[in-house]
């Protein structure tokens, strides 16, 4: 009897469980069965990398954060239904992420608002259904932009003046040449 009680004990191998989530090991090579339904959660918490099945349904999630559920490489299993999704630019990480991971789990999430969205599920969401999703550029990206900038303007000034320098060259040798025959020309021949 103490060893069933054991199996039934929440265990993770390796990683930390979230808090308020319950997790049971599957096994070394298997992973972990987090579960976070009904807790009331309005964030996706820290999950363990080694994540196998996860269970997010009825909480108060609006979104997903972009990029949240990208290093869940070992993921099997996700259930995210009765969460009041927000549908706007914000949840098309998750839109996308879940046409890749499985199209019946999409299948079942709803919009909760915007009110002219509700209970449109997400998976029939168009760009017109979003309005205008324009993303500015972070401040690493402009950044770039203007080191770019720059050396594509030092480059073409470079190509600027090695042009001249070659023209004035090549007029110097001309001025060079024919002031040595006019030298020749000017030397009396001795023979």
């Amino acid at each position: 009897a103490v060893l069933g009680c054991a199996l039934l004990l929440p265990v993770v191998l390796g990683e930390d469980c979230p808090p308020p989530c319950s997790c049971w090991s599957l096994g070394e090579a298997w992973g972990t069965r987090v579960d976070c339904s009904s807790r009331g959660l309005v964030s996706l918490p820290a999950l363990p990398r080694l994540t196998r099945s996860l269970h997010l349904h009825n909480n108060s999630l609006a979104s997903i954060p972009a990029g949240a559920l990208d290093s869940l490489g070992h993921l099997q299993e996700l259930e995210l239904w009765d969460n009041p999704w927000h549908c706007d630019c914000h949840i098309l990480y998750l839109k996308l992420w879940l046409e890749d991971f499985s199209v019946p789990a999409l299948a079942r999430l709803r919009c909760a608002s915007p009110a002219h969205l509700r209970m449109k599920p997400l998976g029939q969401l168009t760009g017109n259904d979003l309005g205008v999703c324009t993303r500015l550029l972070p401040t690493k990206c402009l950044q770039f932009f203007w080191r770019d900038l720059i050396l594509i303007a030092g480059v073409v000034i470079t190509f600027i003046l090695v042009a001249w320098a070659l023209k004035f060259a090549k007029k110097l040798v001309c001025q060079l040449a024919l002031g040595c025959r006019r030298l020749r020309r000017n030397i009396p021949k001795t023979h």
